[in-house]
């Protein structure tokens, strides 16, 4: 065990696996990389989550640990590593979580996040969601790792399915059986993701294995129709096998080194030669973002999530879900290819995805005066993150308010805007982590506009009280983040082209 010996001691807790000891720093309580599971390693690879093994003594908890494996590419133009974390340390022993908390915090509310990353990267320890300012606002901040990419979320005969969710699903259990002893409420739990965070995390509401596990949901440019069949997930499972000339099973999975795997990964996601994971009537619902997503038809979900919405799953658990305005600005600006890809490559494109791809591009300016790549852009938009968040608020038939992130970030020569993720370093109030040169957030955001998001987050969490209507099919009330007023949002174009 590693001991950072400048943190000041704090008394140890008490958990499930035995006593942990954090450290403190200017009145908030920081214990960093609790197990709330065994390993996924060995036999525990392709298994269930199962409880970690008690321990003797006092285990300190000041350091991170690993994180699942991934690797990350230079962006062009933007330093993402804060969004995503640096792929450092990694390992097997991941399945940790982070707790932050106020000195002295009692029965106060509970924020889990889960992190994105497209299910295939990412960590809970990427400086743009450290919890420490969450805990200064009063609520006691959590963030977990979870299995990725072939070990979470690879449909493979023989194997659970879903196994990153149910890493989620454990980490829930584990807050409700252990948070009281770091101050936090059991009773007032609210789950939060961003991008495949929020995807998980809108798969969870409609989950009968998550029921009862936490009270409040907020989901950040995510929604639950980006989850597959399990049969066209399949699809992969032996695409990936030829790939790396193993047998489609544990076995042949689990005898291949990391390094070829993530190889294999990459070829079988391009959009020439790669698997073709569209379903019976032509949609790919991620949009070729990622290959590893969710799949329905099991025990966690045994249903497509907009179906469970609309007989009543999650009808207990207060919703808040948003998006941002120009969310695929974060994938086609830095790149250039808003500004340059043809008419005929965005139509061929957009149509590995979506069966309607130019009459989808024709509505959004395509041959009106707009550039092919703007068209298909703000196509892409709707298409892939704010029709379907809406979509999901109005089958969800519990309390639901929805957001929009509008302020524009300057990066990028001014192009960036309301980009995928510039909501997170708001909602954790760590502007400090994307400001520069190469910051997602550009020389000087505004912190005001921080102090007041994460406020309306931290509401929500406390009491579920937050300043605007409720959202429903005809009043359709949107509050603008940066406007901070609340506007009526029309129907979007998109919605004659996304799968009812």
């Amino acid at each position: 065990m590693n001991k950072d010996l400048n943190a000041p001691e704090i008394d140890a807790i008490r958990t499930a696996g035995g006593l942990v000891r954090g450290s403190l720093e200017r009145g908030v309580r920081r214990f960093l990389g609790i197990h709330y599971a065994a390993p996924p390693v060995g036999a525990n690879r392709f298994r269930e989550p199962v409880p970690v093994l008690p321990w003797e003594g006092v285990r300190d908890a000041i350091m991170p640990g690993p994180s699942a494996p991934y690797k990350i590419r230079p962006f062009p133009q933007l330093d993402v590593v804060p969004l995503v974390g640096n792929s450092g340390e990694q390992g097997g022993d991941y399945l940790r979580l982070n707790i932050w908390a106020p000195e002295n915090a009692r029965n106060l509310p509970v924020m889990l996040f889960i992190h994105g990353g497209g299910f295939v990267l990412g960590s809970k320890d990427s400086a743009a969601h450290d919890g420490t300012a969450l805990a200064r606002a009063g609520v006691v901040s959590v963030a977990i790792n979870y299995r990725l990419n072939i070990d979470g979320f690879l449909p493979v005969p023989g194997i659970p399915t879903n196994l990153g969710l149910r890493d989620m699903i454990a980490a829930l259990r584990w807050v409700r059986d252990n948070i009281a002893a770091f101050g936090g409420d059991p009773d007032n739990v609210t789950l939060f993701g961003e991008s495949a965070g929020a995807m998980a995390t809108a798969n969870l509401v409609t989950s009968p294995l998550a029921k009862g596990l936490f009270r409040r949901a907020i989901v950040q440019s995510g929604h639950g129709s980006m989850v597959r069949e399990i049969p066209v997930a399949r699809r992969l499972v032996s695409k990936l096998a030829k790939l790396l000339k193993i047998s489609p099973d544990a076995e042949g999975f689990a005898s291949v080194p990391f390094d070829r795997v993530w190889a294999a990964m990459e070829k079988a996601g391009k959009p020439i030669g790669g698997a073709d994971l569209r379903d019976a009537d032509g949609y790919e619902p991620v949009y070729g973002i990622s290959r590893f997503i969710p799949v329905y038809g099991d025990d966690v979900l045994p249903e497509l999530p907009l179906r469970a919405l609309e007989k009543g799953a999650g009808k207990d658990v207060d919703l808040l879900i948003g998006t941002n305005a120009e969310e695929m600005n974060l994938y086609f600006v830095p790149t250039g290819i808003r500004r340059r890809i043809p008419g005929l490559l965005a139509s061929w494109l957009l149509g590995r995805s979506n069966p309607h791809a130019r009459a989808a591009l024709k509505a959004y300016g395509l041959g009106s005066g707009k550039r092919p790549g703007e068209a298909m852009t703000e196509a892409m938009n709707d298409l892939v993150f704010r029709w379907p968040a809406r979509q999901f608020a109005v089958a969800h038939s519990g309390r639901t308010h929805v957001y929009e992130m509008d302020w524009r970030s300057p990066a990028s020569n001014g192009e960036l805007g309301a980009c995928h993720g510039i909501e997170l370093p708001f909602v954790f109030n760590t502007l400090s982590t994307v400001t520069g040169p190469r910051g997602l957030a550009g020389e000087n955001p505004p912190q005001e506009l921080a102090d007041r998001v994460q406020s309306l987050w931290v509401s929500f969490a406390r009491d579920g009280s937050l300043p605007w209507a409720e959202f429903d099919v005809e009043g359709r009330q949107v509050y603008q983040l940066d406007a901070a007023k609340a506007v009526t949002e029309p129907v979007m174009p998109a919605a004659a082209f996304t799968p009812r």
